[in-house]
């Protein structure tokens, strides 16, 4: 992330309008409302007769609340498209300038900078300033809520407007016929009873329908209307009543969801890895285990993770063979997410760890993430989309056309890996999801066919083939003589499709070698020396590709807390 990015969000948080929340951000959003309050009663002060004093007091309190409502206001415009995509770019900020809250942000603040060039009138000038409290409700529950009651009940309300409409018609025309046989002179065309009917709803206030009808009927028509302009007030308020309540529930409900998600966090404690001595991530909780724990429902667990993004359903009977006779087990996975497709972290290393299957293939995430971590490497995850129908981000065809979030999730990766130097290694799963099992335990692939186990080859994706084997042979005796586990070069995997996405980089970027690595999930999620093993291919890797840098370990490694 950069600068840059960085100060938008937290200008995104600094002009959050929840006024609930524990946080130092608080305090601005009360200022901003003190000011608004102020720069309101100065208005009504500025009404009675001052004396000079009071009047440059109130000329002073004026010009301050200009200057920090145009600040605040324009870095609100500038940090716009944090809070939501649409409002990127120039027009995005233009659109944002539309809404309801940014027009009167506008017009109430910029306005004083147009009466320096144009002579507007004192009361436009007062009226506009007057506005500003108009911003007070963008804080307030019940405005909020409001909003939302008439916004869900709004197709209703124009059902029963436009059935009143259609009866008023039908009956301002009866009433024409039956008038104008009696008082042609008043009733002369079918727009007098029209504006009549109309005209009662709203009580007449400019007398312009002041001709009552005369006949019985008329009468009769006319008491109907009546009726009807209560409804017409009545309907209206019942729908937004009823909308009301129910937000008031979806509210309650939010509340109850957002407690469960913090819940949900607190059971992801970190655990101590005690092969490698390092605080990690727990790469799933059952269900069972969280209602054990966190004394939580299935229902509010469900809703928890159906809410938030970083946290998902996954079945442990995917991660185990078919030899394994494997049964139906739900459990929750925590992720981590800080971009619209995902995760990705830039630690300036010319080694990145692509996890592009997180989202579909339970804990293959869990295991990346400490892989990059422990290694002190870059890291591109794809953890968010859709699970039916699948789209892949390990193979594609037009970029532009797959999946909304694959082409940023491209420019990313094509960030970390336009460097001199750069190699990636892409973690993918084996040896699950109703597949058989393989002797081997990790498979290796560098852009060739399966069964070719040469090193060689045309269009491989890894272009150094030297430093590539050298690696290979070292890693995997590694790996064989301290946890007893073999691996295989290309013996079981196709990895020479075309369509491969380390083969779509953007002409002039991306990097030259790219080792593709299949794990048996009996490695990387139950083995228990999987943290171990983790770090045992970071060490690899540093030592082949980036021995020129000396690392530490992140201090992150050996922290007490709940989640990532």
């Amino acid at each position: 992330m950069t600068k840059k990015e960085q100060i938008k969000k937290k200008l995104a948080s600094v002009f959050d309008d929840n006024l609930r929340t524990k946080q130092w951000e608080n305090y601005v959003d009360y200022a901003i409302i003190g000011l608004i309050v102020i720069s309101t009663i100065s208005v009504f002060i500025s009404t009675f007769d001052v004396s000079p004093l009071c009047q440059k007091i109130l000329n002073v309190i004026d010009i301050f609340t200009v200057v920090v409502f145009t600040i605040e206001v324009t870095l609100r415009i500038w940090a716009a498209d944090e809070i939501s995509p649409k409002y990127k770019g120039f027009w995005g900020r233009v659109r944002y300038c539309f809404t309801f809250y940014g027009f009167i942000d506008v017009i109430s603040t910029y306005s004083f900078y147009l009466s320096l060039f144009l002579p507007l009138p004192y009361y436009i000038l007062k009226s506009l300033r007057v506005l500003r409290l108009l911003r007070v409700f963008r804080y307030m529950r019940s405005f909020r809520l409001l909003k939302i009651a008439i916004s869900s009940k709004s197709r209703e309300m124009l059902i029963s407007l436009q059935f009143l409409a259609i009866v008023t018609i039908m009956l301002s025309f009866v009433l024409f016929f039956y008038e104008h046989a009696v008082q042609p002179d008043v009733y002369d065309n079918g727009w007098k009873s029209v504006v009549w009917a109309f005209a009662q709803y709203i009580g007449d206030p400019g007398g312009f329908a002041d001709t009552p009808p005369i006949t019985f009927a008329g009468k009769m028509i006319a008491t109907v209307i009546g009726i009807l302009g209560i409804a017409l007030f009545a309907v209206p308020a019942g729908l937004i009543g009823a909308g009301f309540s129910e937000a008031m529930e979806n509210e309650l409900h939010k509340e109850d969801v957002a407690d469960n998600i913090k819940k949900l966090h607190k059971a992801f404690e970190r655990k101590l890895d005690r092969p490698t001595g390092f605080q990690v991530v727990p790469q799933y909780l059952s269900i069972c285990d969280i209602q054990a724990r966190m004394g939580m429902k299935t229902d509010d667990i469900f809703d928890a993770v159906e809410s938030s993004e970083e946290f998902r359903l996954i079945n442990l009977a995917t991660t185990q063979t078919i030899d394994e006779h494997p049964q139906d087990s739900l459990a929750i996975e925590h992720c981590i997410v800080n971009r619209p497709y995902g995760y990705f972290i830039d630690r300036n290393s010319k080694i990145t760890i692509v996890s592009p299957s997180s989202l579909v293939d339970a804990c293959i995430g869990n295991f990346s993430y400490y892989l990059a971590l422990i290694g002190g490497f870059n890291y591109i995850s794809r953890e968010i989309g859709e699970l039916r129908p699948y789209t892949s981000y390990y193979t594609f065809g037009d970029r532009y056309n797959h999946e909304e979030n694959l082409p940023l999730y491209m420019e990313d990766l094509e960030k970390l890996t336009t460097r001199e130097g750069s190699w990636t290694l892409t973690s993918l799963v084996a040896s699950g999801a109703n597949e058989p099992s393989y002797p081997t335990i990790f498979h290796f692939g560098i852009g060739g066919k399966k069964g070719d186990e040469s090193f060689e080859g045309e269009n491989l994706v890894v272009k150094d083939t030297k430093s590539y084997r050298e690696f290979y042979e070292d890693l995997t005796a590694e790996l064989e003589s301290k946890f007893d586990m073999s691996s295989d070069h290309q013996r079981y995997h196709n990895t020479s499709v075309s369509n491969l996405f380390v083969r779509k980089y953007e002409e002039g970027k991306g990097c030259d070698n790219n080792i593709i690595l299949r794990i048996a999930w009996s490695a990387c999620l139950w083995d228990s020396r999987r943290v171990e093993i983790a770090k045992t291919i970071a060490d690899a890797l540093k030592r082949h590709f980036e021995n020129d840098v000396r690392k530490e370990y992140d201090p992150d490694l050996k922290v007490k807390k709940f989640g990532y």
